[in-house]
């Protein structure tokens, strides 16, 4: 299945994104949801990758937001139907590629603890759990996670 960088702009992908918010609002309440609005995933230094079913449906999702401190991992997204396929695994080593690209020493990223299967693929994929950074309050709906890139 298809991974690429695309604008998160597309009705089907703004659909997809309604689905993920939908999900985390059924799992956390508002004010810990630190999601990224459509205005601002269009930002020049934000990189939107889809995932696409061999139709060609949006089944995935996921934003590295790059800047000179972290790539930071937000709107991680693959559709129940579409999952055990190895799409996050994929949307994943696209955003880091993106960041080691752009010269970012970390990734960084903010989950939830209702997200246990999300947790395990960021384990495997090498994160390790850490503190809040950047702007981010000590939440305890929130697990933080990075990922060095340079050694």
């Amino acid at each position: 299945m298809p991974i690429a960088f695309e604008s998160p702009d597309q009705p089907e992908v703004i659909a997809l994104i309604a689905d993920l918010d939908a999900y985390q609002l059924s799992l956390y309440p508002p004010e810990s949801v630190y999601a990224l609005d459509l205005p601002s995933l269009m930002q020049p230094h934000v990189r939107f990758a889809v995932a696409r079913d061999d139709a060609g449906a949006a089944v995935g999702c996921a934003a590295i937001v790059l800047t000179p401190e972290y790539g930071e991992i937000k709107r991680m997204y693959v559709q129940p139907a579409a999952r055990g396929r190895g799409l996050a695994r994929g949307l994943l080593d696209l955003l880091e590629g993106a960041a080691r690209a752009q010269g970012c020493p970390q990734l960084t990223l903010e989950s939830g603890p209702a997200q246990p299967e999300a947790l395990g693929l960021y384990e495997r994929h090498g994160f390790e759990r850490c503190g809040p950074y950047g702007d981010y309050p000590n939440d305890p709906l929130s697990v933080f996670m990075r990922k060095p890139l340079t050694s």
